[in-house]
């Protein structure tokens, strides 16, 4: 998780908690959208410029290794794996 502060210095960035809805709604980083493994192909598609930073991460970082290795297969150049929440220190949101 030290990433997350590139995150907050990125202007367009894109926070992704890539976890199920109910581990989301118990707790997840201020500013993360909610976008399930398998609803990436769904974002991929909404969001157009490939060069856009987005932070990815999950509760280990198995998860969120997937989602980077999708979201590059499909053309995004700019794709970070944050890892898990386990080891995130800061405050949630719920």
């Amino acid at each position: 998780m030290e990433r997350l502060k590139d995150y907050y210095t990125q202007q367009a960035a894109i926070l992704i908690d890539v976890r199920q809805p109910d581990e989301y709604e118990k707790g997840h980083i201020p500013g993360a959208r909610s976008i399930p493994l398998q609803k990436l192909r769904d974002f991929s598609l909404e969001v157009t410029d490939k060069d856009t930073p987005i932070y990815v991460y999950c509760l280990s970082g198995a998860r969120s290794a997937r989602a980077v290795r999708a979201l590059r297969g499909v053309g995004f150049t700019a794709v970070t794996d944050l890892g898990g929440i386990s080891s995130y220190q800061g405050e949630l949101e719920k």
